[in-house]
């Protein structure tokens, strides 16, 4: 994970160089930093908002300066400007901005109703899982388990660092999400990388 950093021109990018001019710029949150400021609005976000001192509306937003003051209050070294980094810069775009209100844009356990979006959803998805679960997996398809959705990747990479996060040798599973669609079964793309719906059964995976 690269640091936060700031061009003058372009704002802030987390790389080593700014995409559009090159420039290395002003560091605004070192890679360590940002990865704990960026689990913490995570799951404050998605799971333990009133933990945090955060109110959520019934599509998950809350007030962006409620967030400020929360990560504030968490860690000394967080301002607004290293916030703003953090969620402007994740790669799998985990967070929504809207003005003054954000939210999660996928990944809830509270309980928030997502509206659905229009993007284009590919002919095939793919869920990393360890091997431990497949058996399950294969007799009762994907449940969104402790979450509101089940999570599907975009590419078989993506599937599999997720499935990493479980095991060492992750198993990546295809979901025909072309055959979803088509019994009328709704996936909606979340995030860069992430599409979600409510479960797939047995009869729309496959092993990779």
């Amino acid at each position: 994970m690269h640091d936060v950093r700031r061009c003058p021109d372009h704002g802030v990018f987390a790389a080593a160089a700014c995409p559009d001019c090159g420039a290395s710029g002003d560091r605004v949150l070192s890679a360590d930093r940002r990865r704990r400021l960026s689990k913490f609005v995570s799951g404050a976000l998605r799971h333990f908002p009133d933990d945090a001192g955060l109110s959520l509306n019934g599509a998950g937003w809350t007030g962006y300066d409620a967030l400020v003051a929360a990560v504030t209050e968490k860690y000394e070294w967080a301002d607004a400007t290293a916030l703003a980094g953090v969620v402007a810069t994740d790669p799998k775009g985990r967070f929504e901005r809207d003005g003054g209100r954000v939210r999660a844009a996928y990944g809830h356990s509270v309980d928030v109703s997502l509206e659905p979006t229009d993007a284009p959803v590919p002919a095939r998805l793919y869920h990393g899982t360890a091997p431990g679960n497949v058996d399950r997996i294969t007799a009762e398809g994907l449940r969104p388990m402790g979450r509101q959705a089940v999570h599907l990747s975009g590419s078989v990479e993506a599937a599999r660092a997720v499935g990493e996060r479980h095991a060492a040798d992750p198993v990546v599973l295809v979901v025909d999400a072309d055959a979803m669609a088509a019994e009328g079964r709704r996936i909606t793309k979340r995030g860069r990388d992430t599409y979600t719906t409510d479960r797939v059964p047995p009869r729309y995976l496959s092993r990779r």
